[in-house]
């Protein structure tokens, strides 16, 4: 008689509870787990990049506020009549006299949504490609990205009348004539959002176990030996990279849509920055620790800024601190008995001698 795999009936469920939660928990909380989930599409890309690639990007709010605002333009002119003359709020407001010519695209729904997947995805595999044959990387290459990170928010702050400045872009009710202020429409959203993380799950976790992953992970432990056995390196880099952008940018027009706001502020420095420990802190070599890490942050963060607005930056610091120096497979590690580190560990310990394999 065949044994259950643990791990298997562990998915099934949480996969069941996932599906289950618009009736468990309240409309609240589903609407706090309906954004985080988004956000953690976006982390299992930090995973994809810095886990398995070894790319550590400080600026993947670019990515995540590109895929958002594709679709926040699009439900900004969801309703308005263009060919009259109407316009957004914010432009008219700012003194705009007619529609701005690349906004005029975004008044249908599909090339919106096909923008959320391919200007992010082709813009981090452009910008990768243009780092990577030039061999930048470590370092210099999280430097490069946060200072891209800088200049998209002040970007974005400093063109007022076409992006809504500070403010960004809110105040929007429907898609495809759908209104989706209401509960019910929360409940679709939030649905769409499960179901397309279990697919980006599988994907990853599919794309990982497939000749790509073992090259890509050959190519982060030992680039110069990958090269010098005939193998370029630098495409199995972009893809990871293009592929990590386009999950920001779904991750960013899922969590626009929760919250019904994008804006500067979520696609900044610090943003960037908080990305990188969720996945630390879940670990960045685990596929579902991304996921836990992203989950359990942010709901961490909801309650401690709520009580203790002003220790919540500190409390973040400390949590990536210990999860750096004490747990490095972050807490997914712990579940993972038998793993390499942890038998060099115990080897270290005991003084017992370490096999050359190990």
């Amino acid at each position: 008689m065949k044994k259950f795999d643990p791990k298997l009936i562990s998915g099934i469920i949480i996969i069941i509870l996932g599906a289950l939660a618009p009736w468990i928990i309240s409309q609240y909380e589903l609407s706090l787990l309906g954004r985080f989930l988004a956000l953690s599409i976006l982390a299992m890309g930090i995973m994809l990049t810095w886990g398995e690639a070894g790319i550590l990007s400080l600026g993947q709010g670019v990515f995540f506020g590109l895929g958002g605002y594709a679709l926040a333009m699009h439900l900004k002119l969801e309703g308005l009549n263009v060919a009259n003359g109407d316009m957004p709020d914010f432009m008219v407001w700012s003194g705009v006299s007619a529609l701005p010519k690349f906004w005029y695209p975004f008044q249908s729904g599909i090339f919106s949504i096909a923008c959320v997947v391919l200007v992010p995805g082709l813009f981090a595999a452009g910008f990768s490609w243009l780092m990577f044959r030039r061999r930048v990387g470590g370092v210099y290459f999280a430097l490069i990205t946060q200072a891209l990170a800088l200049a998209f928010s002040t970007l974005l702050i400093s063109q007022q009348s076409l992006t809504g400045g500070f403010n960004g872009l809110t105040d929007y009710s429907t898609l495809f004539g759908y209104d989706i202020t209401t509960s019910e429409a929360a409940r679709v959203i939030y649905w769409v959002t499960f179901v397309i993380v279990v697919i980006a799950f599988f994907f990853l976790k599919w794309l990982l176990g497939s000749r790509y992953g073992v090259m890509l992970r050959a190519t982060r432990d030992g680039e110069n030996r990958v090269r010098f056995l005939g193998h370029n390196p630098v495409p199995y880099k972009v893809v990871a990279f293009g592929i990590a952008g386009a999950l920001a940018g779904i991750g960013g027009a899922l969590f626009t849509l929760h919250s019904g706001v994008v804006s500067p502020a979520l696609v900044g420095v610090v943003p960037s920055i908080e990305m990188v420990v969720w996945v630390a802190v879940g670990g960045r070599n685990i596929l579902w620790g991304a996921i836990a890490g992203t989950l359990l942050v942010n709901f961490a963060k909801d309650q401690i800024s709520s009580a203790f607005p002003s220790l919540w930056l500190y409390g973040l610091g400390a949590l990536f601190i210990l999860a750096v120096s004490f747990l490095p497979m972050g807490i997914a590690g712990l579940f993972r008995p038998g793993s390499g580190e942890e038998r060099v560990m115990r080897r270290i310990i005991s003084r017992r001698p370490l096999k050359t394999a190990e």
